[in-house]
C-alpha cells in the first residue's frame, strides 16, 4: 500500500498581510473566515508613539487594526510588541495635548491605562479612530466583552494579582496544591491548570528559586497588563530567559503564543469537538492508543489512568480537529509535556499554534519541517561554527543523528524535563556544539557523538565551574552557562535569517523527501510484474505529475470487513492513495501517445506544441477496466498491473486484451451495440493518422463483423418440401436484440487478422503506443521575494501567457503565416494511401446463400434495419464542406444489417477533430537543603533586578529628548470635554 502526497508542492510563502498576523501571534481571522471582502477595508496601519507611564520610556512604531484585534510594534520589532483583543478595551478617549498632536488613551480591562500618539496626518489618523470606533461597535454587538470577565477566571494570572486572595496558603513552593488532608483530594480552584497540580511540577523549586520569580513576575504582570492584555516590553524578554515559574508557565505559553486567543474566541469548543465524535475511531486512534503509555512514563501523573485519560482526550481531539494530519509519531511526547503546565483545553489549543504556525511541518508523516530546520541547522553550524563543520565532515559524522530527535520532540526526550522546559521557553540549540566545541573535535564517529551529547544533558544540573573560590561563581550550573552563551553569542541568528535560510533549502528538502516517497511506493508494490524497478519510477514519475496537476481525494481508511487476514485478526490496512477518472487522464496522456491531442502551431513569430488531454469512452473503460477491486479509483499498483497487462503483449495477447476491454458483461461474447463501440474506439485511437488507410481499415472491419456475424447466426428451417432438396433457397437470419451475443474472440480474431493494418495494429503499434520515458523535472513554486520577484509572478501567469498565444496566432493569421498540425498517436503512414478494396471472409457458398436470402427476404430485412438504425449508427456530425469531403469504397448490403449509416459515420469521422531522559524528582517543602544552595533570596533578588536593569540599558527607544518630553507630558494631559 502507498500513500503518496504532494502537499509539499502547493506550498506557497506566506503574504506580507499573513506575515504581519504570525508576528503578532493572531488566529485566523473572521473576515477570512467568513471570505468577506470588506475585511481589507477595516485593516489599517499607522504610524504612533506608545507610552505606558512615567517609570517606562516610550516607543516609536507601528498600530495596527485588525478586528478584532489591535496590535503594536516598536520600530525594531523587538523591544515593545502587543496584541489584544478589541473586547478588553473599556474606553477609547481623545487627549486634549499640544497643538498639532493627536493622541488617544486606552483603558483595558484590567484598568492599564494605555496613550498612542499618532504621528501621521491628520486625515489618515481621522480614518484610523473612524475604523476603531467601528470595529468596537462591532464587538460590543457581537456580546464578546461580556466574555471577558468569565473568561480572565480561568487564568492564574488573575489569582497571582488579586489582593484578596489565599491561593497561596494552599500551594506547595514549586506551585502544586496541598491535598485536603481529610479525603487527600486536590481543593477546587477556578483557574486552570495541569497535571502538575496534582503530581508535584518537575524539579526542586528552590534550586529553581521559584519564590524570586514569581516575584518578578507579580511585578511585571501587576504594571504591564496579564492574559489577554499584556504588554510584551524589554522586562518580558528578560524574564522568560531568566525562567517562568511554574504556576505561570502555562499561562505564559500560551499567551506568548497567542493560543489564548483561539481558547476566547472559541468558548466550549474543545468539549463539544468530543462529544460530537464520542466512539469515533480511525487509524489515528488507534496510533495513539499504541503510544499513551510511552509518553513520558516516569513522571508521576503518566502513571496513573487520570493523567493517560488527559492525554488520549487532547490527542483525539487534534486528530478530529484536523483529520488531514491526524496524529504522528512524537506528538505524544509534546502533548504529554505541556500537559503537566497546562488544562486539557489549554494543551488542545497551543498543540494546534505548535503545528500549524510555530513548528510548521514537525508532526507531519514526511516530517518535512522538522528536516528542513535540520538543513538550516547544519548550515549555521557551517557559516558560525566552520571548524566543527571541518572536522564533521573529515570524519564523516552526522548532526542530524543527534539534532534530529533535538528537534522533534523539542529536547524533552534528550535532556531532563526541567531543563528541556526552560528550552522550550526560549528555543535554542547552536550554543550547545560552541560550549563542547573541544570534546566535539575529538570525536571520529557517530556513536561518539551520541555519547558526548548524552554525557553532556545528563550534567546540566552540575556546577560549571565546580572549582572556583568563588560561591557565586560554583553557583552557576553547566545550563545556566547553555543559556548566556547562547543569548550573548548566537543572538545575530534572528527569525529573518532562519525564515531566509527556509526559502533557500525547501527545494532541495522537497526533491529528497519525494525521491524517498518514491522508493518507498516502489518497494511496497505487491507485484512489479514484468517492470523493473526503474520502469516503475517512471510509471510513479507519471502518476506524480498528474497528482499535483489533479490532485486526488484525500485517502481515506478501507471500510470495515467481516474478513480477517492471515497476519492477524482484526487487520486493517492502511490508507491508500488512489486516482479518480480526471486524474487518470492526466496521468495515462503522460503514457500513452493517443490519449493526447498535440497540435504543432506554427504563426510566424514562434513554433510550439500544444498539449490538451483527451476525453474519450475508451479511456473511461480503461479506468474501470483496471479497477479490479471496484473502488471507483486506482492505485499505484492497479496502474502498474494494468500497463502490465499491455505493455508486453504480442499480436494474440492484444487482440484478446482489446477484446475483453469491450465486453462488458464478461461472457465472451461482444453485442452489436459493444462491436460500435469497440469500431468508435478503433476510430478515436487514428483520429489523427495521415492519409486513409486507418480509416478503410476500420471500414472493412465493421463490414466484415455484421456480415461474418450476420453468417454464423441460426435460421430456422423451411416446412415445405422443397426445403430437403438442394434447390431450396435458405431462409433469412432472424432479427436480434442489440444486447444478444453476437460476435465472439475467435470470430474477432479472424476479422482483425484479416486485414494488414489492424493486424499491424496489434502486433507492435497498441503496445508501443503505450511509452515509458523519463518527464523533465517538475519546478517547484516560486518563493522570489522584493519588488521584481513580485512584479515577475505577477506577470508571469499562465493565464497571460495563453493571452500572448492568442495574440501571436492572431497576427499569424492575419499573415497568413498561421499553421496548425496534428501530431499522429501512431505515426505509421506518413504519406497518403488509398485503402485497399475489401475482400469478403465468406465463401463462395455462404455469399450465394446470403444473397439469395437476401432477395427472398427483403421485407424481413427492410424491418430488421428499421429496428436497429438506433443502436447501430454512430452518433457523429455528418455535414461536411463538398470540397472537403472524401469517400470510402461502397460495401455492399450484409443480410440483415445494413452497413451504409456505419460507413457514412466512417467517411464524415475521416475530417473530424476530437480532443528519557529520568524526571527530576519533585522535592518536598519539609526536605532540607545545604546552606551553600540557600543562598539569600534578597541578595539574590538583587543580583537578578541588577541583570533586569543591565539589559534595559541596551534598548534604544527610538526617540528623542524632545519626543520624550511630548510623551511625558500626555501622561498629565487631561481629555477632551
Amino acid at each position: 500500500m502507498a500513500t503518496i502526497s504532494t502537499a509539499l508542492r502547493h506550498f506557497k510563502e506566506p503574504t506580507k498581510e499573513q506575515l504581519t498576523q504570525i508576528f503578532f501571534s493572531l488566529p485566523p481571522l473572521d473576515s477570512e473566515k467568513d471570505g468577506e471582502k470588506s475585511g481589507q477595508d477595516s485593516k489599517m496601519d499607522i504610524n504612533a508613539v506608545l507610552s505606558l507611564g512615567e517609570a517606562e520610556d516610550s516607543y516609536a512604531g507601528k498600530l495596527h487594526i485588525m478586528p478584532p484585534y489591535l496590535a503594536f510594534s516598536s520600530l525594531d520589532k523587538k523591544s515593545v510588541r502587543f496584541t489584544i483583543p478589541l473586547s478588553t478595551i473599556r474606553r477609547v478617549e481623545r487627549l486634549n495635548a499640544r497643538a498639532g498632536v493627536y493622541a488617544l488613551s486606552l483603558l483595558t480591562w484590567h484598568g492599564m491605562k494605555i496613550i498612542v500618539q499618532l504621528t501621521s496626518l491628520r486625515p489618515t489618523a481621522d480614518l484610523f479612530c473612524s475604523l476603531l470606533r467601528d470595529a468596537l461597535k462591532v464587538e460590543l454587538q457581537r456580546g464578546q466583552m461580556k466574555l471577558v470577565k468569565t473568561f480572565v477566571k480561568t487564568c492564574y494570572s488573575e489569582v497571582l494579582i488579586s489582593d484578596n486572595s489565599n491561593a497561596a496558603d494552599n500551594e506547595r513552593e514549586d506551585g502544586s496544591l496541598i491535598a485536603d488532608s481529610a479525603d487527600g483530594s486536590n481543593p477546587d480552584v477556578s483557574y486552570h491548570g495541569g497535571l502538575g497540580l496534582k503530581f508535584k511540577f518537575p524539579g526542586d523549586p528552590k534550586k529553581l528559586r521559584e519564590a524570586s520569580k514569581i516575584k518578578l513576575w507579580t511585578t511585571y504582570l501587576r504594571n504591564h497588563g496579564r492574559n489577554l492584555t499584556l504588554l510584551r516590553y524589554p522586562q518580558c524578554t528578560r524574564l522568560v530567559q531568566v525562567g517562568l515559574p511554574n504556576r505561570l508557565r502555562g499561562e505564559m505559553w500560551e499567551t506568548l503564543s497567542g493560543s489564548i486567543f483561539l481558547r476566547f474566541s472559541n468558548p466550549g469548543y474543545y468539549e463539544r469537538l468530543l462529544e460530537e465524535n464520542k466512539g469515533t475511531t480511525n487509524t489515528s486512534t488507534d496510533d495513539i492508543e499504541k503510544d499513551l503509555h510511552r509518553s513520558l512514563p516516569e513522571y508521576a501523573g503518566y502513571q496513573s489512568e487520570e493523567g493517560i485519560n488527559s492525554l488520549r482526550r487532547v490527542l483525539r481531539a487534534y486528530s478530529y480537529m484536523n483529520p488531514e494530519l491526524g496524529y504522528c509519531q512524537a506528538m505524544n511526547i509534546l502533548a504529554a509535556a505541556i500537559l503537566i503546565y497546562m488544562s486539557e483545553e489549554q494543551a488542545f489549543w497551543l498543540l494546534e499554534v505548535l503545528c500549524g504556525r510555530l513548528l510548521p511541518g514537525y508532526y507531519a508523516p514526511s516530517m518535512h519541517g522538522t528536516l528542513l530546520d535540520q538543513r538550516v541547522f547544519e548550515s549555521l553550524v557551517q557559516k558560525y561554527l566552520p571548524i566543527i563543520h571541518d572536522h564533521f565532515t573529515l570524519v564523516d559524522v552526522q548532526l542530524s543523528v543527534a539534532s534530529l530527535p533535538w528537534f522533534l520532540s523539542l529536547y524533552i526526550n534528550s535532556m531532563p524535563m526541567v531543563f528541556a522546559f526552560r528550552i522550550v521557553d526560549c528555543f535554542l540549540c547552536m550554543a550547545i556544539l560552541k560550549i563542547n566545541g573541544e570534546q566535539l573535535l575529538q570525536i571520529q564517529d557517530d556513536g561518539g557523538f551520541l555519547n558526548l551529547m548524552r554525557d553532556y544533558f545528563a550534567s546540566l544540573g552540575d556546577s560549571a565551574h565546580p572549582n572556583s573560590t568563588d560561591p557565586r561563581a560554583r553557583a552557576i550550573t553547566v545550563f545556566q552557562e547553555l543559556l548566556l552563551v547562547s543569548f550573548r553569542e548566537f543572538s545575530v541568528i534572528t527569525e529573518d535569517i532562519i525564515l531566509s535560510e527556509r526559502r533557500r533549502f525547501r527545494g532541495e528538502i522537497i526533491h529528497s523527501i519525494e525521491a524517498f516517497s518514491k522508493r518507498g511506493a516502489i518497494r511496497n508494490l505487491r507485484s512489479l510484474g514484468r517492470f523493473n524497478k526503474e520502469q516503475a519510477g517512471l510509471i510513479y514519475d507519471a502518476l506524480y505529475k498528474a497528482m499535483c496537476i489533479i490532485p486526488p481525494p484525500p485517502a481515506a481508511a478501507p471500510p470495515p470487513t467481516l474478513f480477517t487476514t492471515a497476519t492477524g485478526e482484526g487487520h486493517e490496512d492502511k490508507p491508500e492513495t488512489r486516482i479518480g477518472l480526471r486524474t487518470f487522464r492526466q496521468f495515462l496522456s503522460e503514457i500513452a501517445s493517443w490519449a493526447r491531442d498535440e497540435k504543432i502551431v506554427m504563426n510566424g513569430f514562434q513554433q510550439r506544441i500544444d498539449r490538451e488531454v483527451a476525453e474519450h469512452e475508451f479511456i473511461d473503460r480503461l479506468f474501470y477496466f483496471w479497477d479490479v477491486g471496484c473502488h471507483g479509483a486506482l492505485s499505484f499498483q492497479d496502474l502498474v498491473s494494468g500497463l502490465d497487462g499491455v505493455m508486453f503483449n504480442d499480436l494474440m495477447d492484444n487482440i484478446e486484451w482489446f477484446f475483453n476491454l469491450h465486453d462488458k458483461n464478461k461472457d465472451g461474447y461482444l453485442t452489436k451495440d459493444e462491436v460500435l463501440t469497440l469500431s468508435e474506439s478503433f476510430l478515436f485511437i487514428f483520429r489523427y493518422e495521415v492519409g486513409d488507410a486507418y480509416l478503410g481499415a476500420v471500414s472493412r472491419f465493421m463490414t466484415n463483423a455484421f456480415e461474418y456475424g450476420d453468417a454464423l447466426l441460426p435460421r430456422p428451417q423451411s416446412s415445405n418440401a422443397e426445403g430437403e432438396s438442394g434447390d431450396a433457397e435458405p431462409s433469412s437470419p432472424p432479427p436480434i436484440a442489440s444486447n444478444q451475443p453476437y460476435l465472439n474472440l475467435a470470430t474477432f480474431r479472424m476479422v482483425v487478422l484479416a486485414d494488414e493494418v489492424l493486424e499491424s495494429f496489434f502486433e507492435t503499434d497498441l503496445s508501443e503506443s503505450f511509452k515509458l520515458h523519463p518527464l523533465p523535472e517538475m519546478e517547484l513554486p516560486t518563493t522570489q521575494s522584493g519588488l521584481l520577484g513580485d512584479l515577475w509572478s505577477s506577470i508571469a501567469t499562465d493565464t497571460n501567457r495563453k493571452m500572448f498565444n492568442m495574440f501571436t496566432d492572431e497576427i499569424g493569421k492575419t499573415i497568413g503565416k498561421h499553421q496548425v498540425v496534428n501530431k499522429p498517436s501512431i505515426g505509421r503512414y506518413t504519406q497518403l494511401e488509398e485503402p485497399k478494396a475489401r475482400e469478403s471472409l465468406l465463401t463462395p457458398m455462404l455469399r450465394k446463400s446470403l444473397s439469395k436470402a437476401s432477395m427472398s427476404g427483403t421485407t424481413l430485412a427492410s424491418t430488421n434495419s428499421e429496428k436497429q438504425a438506433s443502436s447501430s449508427t454512430l452518433s457523429v456530425n455528418t455535414t461536411l464542406e463538398p470540397a472537403q469531403s472524401k469517400s470510402l469504397p461502397s460495401v455492399p448490403d450484409s443480410g440483415s444489417l445494413s452497413a451504409m449509416p456505419m460507413l457514412q459515420a466512417v467517411n464524415a469521422a475521416a475530417l473530424m477533430e476530437r480532443t528519557h531522559f529520568a524526571i527530576d524528582d519533585a522535592k518536598d517543602d519539609d526536605e532540607d537543603e545545604d546552606d551553600e544552595d540557600d543562598l539569600e533570596g534578597h541578595d539574590h533578588d538583587d543580583q537578578v533586578m541588577d541583570e533586569v536593569d543591565a539589559f534595559l540599558e541596551a534598548h534604544d527607544s527610538g526617540l528623542t529628548d524632545a519626543d520624550k518630553a511630548v510623551a511625558n507630558d500626555l501622561l498629565h494631559a487631561e481629555p477632551l470635554k
